[in-house]
């Protein structure tokens, strides 16, 4: 197994949600949905956990956790935002590595929190990300599902919740059966940078491609940067964005016995 490098992992953990309102406190078995995540980047071996939020709420929630709060402001736009400023309050070296990890994801696998990080070390790109394959045609066809799509390096070319690559013969004949042989590929939102980018990335524009799919990473790719793209090592259950998530959460981990 590849050693990786020391790391840190930022969660940001924003109280207002629009489709799910105090998001990172709602409980998944009786415990906040911010702890578990917290709970995961330190079973993955990360040399530092700091959760990045904008209300004491979540702060007090994570008392005893062995994590670190950074106080951060209320009016980013994206969580990478919001780690930008967490950086230069907690004065990371310019060449750390630094993992988000959303504070949506409570079943985030360890060993994908340490591949994203590797990813990085491995790669002179500013930023790395994981995928997965698509399993099937409705998954690919659902815009709350991103597409991600790959060069021969293993690089980002582009991210969208349009249905990426259009295998435009097979699907003119059926769009209910994904055609064999196509690098469909859904995106995972974790991303590894090294800290000094962060502070470049909240500094450039938002970007057309960013504002019309909703989607940060594009934000990097327009501005002409890098971002490494592997595969995850194991799967990644769905994040939790609605009251139906969280229903499937609770199901989800009482499966796990």
């Amino acid at each position: 197994m590849p050693t990786v490098p020391p790391f840190i992992v930022a969660i940001p953990a924003r109280y207002g949600s629009t489709r799910l309102p105090a998001k990172p406190l709602r409980e998944i078995a009786g415990v906040p949905m911010v702890v578990r995540v917290a709970q995961r980047a330190l079973q993955a071996g990360a040399a530092a956990v700091v959760v990045a939020t904008d209300d004491a709420r979540i702060a007090d929630a994570l008392a005893g956790q062995g994590v670190k709060i950074c106080m951060t402001r209320a009016d980013h736009a994206s969580g990478s935002d919001r780690l930008a400023e967490c950086a230069v309050l907690c004065g990371w070296a310019d060449d750390a590595i630094v993992v988000n990890l959303q504070g949506d994801e409570p079943f985030a696998p360890a060993a994908g929190i340490r591949e994203v990080a590797h990813a990085l070390a491995e790669d002179d790109a500013p930023m790395a990300t994981l995928a997965t394959p698509i399993a099937d045609a409705h998954e690919l066809f659902d815009p709350n599902v991103v597409k991600l799509v790959r060069g021969a390096n293993g690089g980002a070319l582009y991210f969208s919740r349009a249905p990426l690559p259009w295998a435009r013969d097979a699907f003119a004949a059926n769009r209910e059966v994904l055609p064999a042989g196509a690098p469909f590929l859904r995106h995972i939102g974790i991303y590894a940078y090294r800290a000094g980018f962060l502070a470049q990335y909240a500094r450039l524009p938002r970007t057309p491609l960013e504002q019309a799919e909703s989607l940060e990473q594009l934000r990097v790719l327009e501005h002409g940067h890098a971002i490494a793209a592997r595969l995850t090592p194991e799967p990644f259950p769905p994040g939790i964005d609605t009251e139906a998530d969280l229903a499937r959460a609770e199901q989800w981990l009482l499966a796990q016995g």
